[in-house]
Formats: C-alpha cells, structure tokens, sequence
C-alpha cells in the first residue's frame, strides 16, 4: 500500500511492535549492541546479518530518520551524519574517489565554496566552476575527462536562483557521471530531485527538515538507479579485505552494496573511518520536526510572499531576489519545479549607508539576528559579511553578492508583525518618525 507525503513524514520507517510498541521512536542512547554469539558476530561482520553493531556506523534512532527520508523521496537508500557539511564533503569525496574532479558553480553556501580551495585539493578532490549556471553549454564545457559529478544546490542561497536540473542532469548522464543536488532550502515537501534526475541528494538537517534551530545534521540519499559499474568509479568495484565474505573471499561495494552503493559505500568507509556519526538524540529531534514540514514549509512560504510584496514597494529597498519577484527570471523555473513555492529565503539590496545597515539589522525585534536558515523563528542576516564572508571578491562577484546585501529567512509568526517589525527597522535607520 503506497502513502502520501503527509503519512510518511510521520510513520514512514517505524513499526511499534518492533521497539516495544513504543509510540514515539525511542532514543536508543547506547554506544553499542550485544553481538549475541561469535557466530552471529562473524554474520554480522561479514554483512550476511544486517542488524547494529555500534552506534558510530549505524543505531535503531538513526536508522528509522534514514528509512523515512528514504521513503519520502522514494530513495534506494540514505544515511545520517553530524552535520551537512559532512554530508556535503562525504558525497563530493565518495563520487570523486582518487584524482577526480567535481564540476559545480559558485551559487552555494560560502563554506562549501570555500572548502574548494582550502582543504579539497589537499585530498586529492580539484574542483571546476562554472561561471554562469544558466547556460547549460558551460556544463557541457567544464567537464574534463576525469570528472566525476555534477554538483549544484535546487535553491541557492542567498539569492533562490533555479537551475535546469533536467537539462543538467542530462549532461551528466550523458558523460556516465552523477547528478548530486543539495535540497537544503527547498525541503523534499517542495521538490524531490530525484523526480527531476538527481541521482544524489544531500541536506543540512540543520535547516528546514528539523526547523526548529536545535540540531546540527546532514543527510545523503541515493536514487538506486545510477550504475557506478560502468567504468567511471574504479572505487566501487576495487574489492577490499574488510568486506570480505565468511570464506574470506575478497567483495566490493557493488557486490556487498547492489542496490544503495553510494550511501553503502559512505557508511562502510566515509563515515566508518571519518567518523561524522549523528547521534540518536539529535536524529530523534530530526524525526520530531520531519512530522510538521508540510505544514511548517507551507506557512513560510506563505509568509514570504506577503514580505516579499512588502519590501518591493519600500523606499529603502533597491531590489528584490526571489523566483515571485518582479521581473525575476527564473519565475518560469519555479512554475515547472516548484508549484508549492520556491522556498522561505529572500535577499534584498538595502539602500542606505553601511551605518544604516548596521542600525536597521540592530532594530530588528522579530527577526532574530543569525546565520542559520529554515528555523520556525525569522532570520536576518548580512550575508556577505557573516555566512558567505570566506567568498573572495572575485566569488562574490560571480555570485553577484554585494555588501548592501540582506538576507531574510521566514519562519512561522505573524505576517502582519513580521512585516511591522521591518518597517519600525527602517524607520529607526533612517531617523524617520514611528
């Protein structure tokens, strides 16, 4: 029997008689599982036995957050790490294996994007740009012949610009490499990327999937469909001591991972030996935010249009980023990918002065002043100077971000006092009478 999303975001991957017919998923706060027997233990060190072993590589708390995310995005598979830059470095570094390269753009969060340059090329990971992600043909041109992926983010931020992901997922299929998208702000209750051929998805649970800014997370699913045999990933198909068989037989990822061997691949050498294990208390508050995103996301969305109409018609804005923004480009985009709307973020351009600017984010009594995302709770941020501030000047320019920059992220109050709120801001930064 098939469900709908609002079914699965709170049952998916949990049976009660299972966990002692405990209504809510327990939090199973252990460091390790009783092995039974030395034979049990030789089953499930050789995976002939799928069951936990330690908590580091996989934990019953865990494991359910990993199943219900896999079953909202009709995932093959997924897995849970302690942060999303974890997830985000893990993927890249899985997909590239030895001497490969990653072809992505600059419209990403300023750690990943700082992270190319600053530790990547000490692992042996180089990293190619695409200057203008709306041109397709600069994908076609960026790729070497040793490229590995494609990675790009479904709404970046700060600006929610939209990539063809079509388009570039027909690119790189056509080179035999996977498409890796990052659905951090549009949550899988706005898009599934794997609908739209994505054959990797990443997140920062940190943001929207838990929504409520008390836990630092990331998630990495794979499609099942993508074929890691087929030449390009020599790393799938070396066989490794460690997997072997009871007969000790030397196995590789595809023989022991068939159906999820990129998540399979992550667990048994990415997060076994580096170690960024999510903890059951922190996937059990995943699970409790996964159960209100529709209805979470839905009030966002709808508060970003009415602050959006807003600050088009201020005297201190001098512009507008957002897909429903006026003469946007990317409004057509967002009809074909996004009907639900395109996200909760919005960046506009403050006209005034750096003291202003500074006075105005100061003003702010609903907004919360923090660099974080997706929260239930407002947010404002000068994004050049704080989240995207490792970003040269020449990035930053690619990205089109400039220091008159602010960035909104919209939580759950009111419209009319989240709209309030802006305007006494202005009026305090300007001197104006309240």
């Amino acid at each position: 029997m098939s469900f709908d999303f609002d079914t699965l975001k709170v049952q998916a991957g949990y049976t009660a008689a299972q966990h002692n017919n405990a209504v809510s998923v327990p939090i199973y706060q252990t460091a390790a599982f009783a092995l039974g027997d030395s034979y049990r233990a030789d089953r499930l060190f050789s995976f002939s036995e799928d069951a936990p072993i330690y908590t580091r590589l996989s934990n019953p708390t865990v494991d359910v957050l990993e199943r219900r995310l896999a079953a909202l995005h009709g995932a093959a598979g997924a897995i849970a790490l302690a942060s999303g830059m974890a997830a985000v470095s893990y993927a890249l570094l899985n997909a590239a294996g030895k001497d490969g390269r990653i072809l992505t753009t600059s419209r990403l969060y300023g750690g990943t994007v700082d992270a190319f340059s600053s530790i990547y090329p000490d692992l042996g990971l180089e990293m190619d740009v695409v200057e203008n992600p709306d041109d397709h043909a600069e994908f076609e041109r960026g790729l070497h012949s040793n490229t590995r992926a494609i990675f790009i983010e479904s709404l970046t931020n700060p600006f929610v610009t939209i990539p063809d992901f079509e388009a570039i997922a027909g690119i790189a299929h056509a080179h035999g490499i996977p498409l890796i998208v990052d659905n951090t702000v549009a949550t899988p209750y706005l898009f599934n990327p794997f609908e739209h051929g994505a054959d990797i998805v990443v997140y920062s649970a940190t943001k929207a999937l838990s929504g409520h800014g008390n836990v630092i997370a990331g998630v990495v699913l794979e499609s099942g469909a993508f074929d890691y045999g087929n030449g390009n990933f020599p790393q799938f198909e070396r066989p490794l001591w460690f997997l072997r068989d009871g007969a000790d037989n030397e196995r590789n990822i595809l023989q022991v991972f068939p159906d999820i061997p990129f998540t399979g691949r992550l667990r048994a050498v990415h997060l076994n030996y580096l170690g960024a294990a999510l903890s059951p208390f922190d996937a059990y508050l995943i699970l409790l935010g996964l159960e209100t995103i529709s209805e979470r996301v839905e009030k966002q969305v709808k508060n970003t249009g009415a602050v959006l109409e807003y600050l088009e018609n201020t005297l201190h804005v001098s512009w507008v980023r957002h897909p429903y923004a006026k003469g946007n480009r990317y409004g057509e985009l967002a009809e074909r990918y996004f009907p639900k709307g395109p996200g909760a973020i919005l960046s506009f351009g403050f006209k005034g002065t750096e003291k202003q600017k500074r006075a105005f984010l100061a003003a702010t009594k609903v907004f919360g002043y923090q660099a974080n995302i997706g929260d239930v709770r407002s947010l404002i941020i000068n994004p050049a100077q704080t989240t995207h501030v490792e970003l040269t000047s020449e990035q930053r320019k690619l990205v089109g971000l400039s220091t008159d920059t602010i960035r909104l992220s919209l939580g759950l109050e009111s419209t009319k006092d989240l709209i309030a709120d802006l305007k006494q801001a202005f009026q305090t930064a300007f001197g104006e009478s309240q």
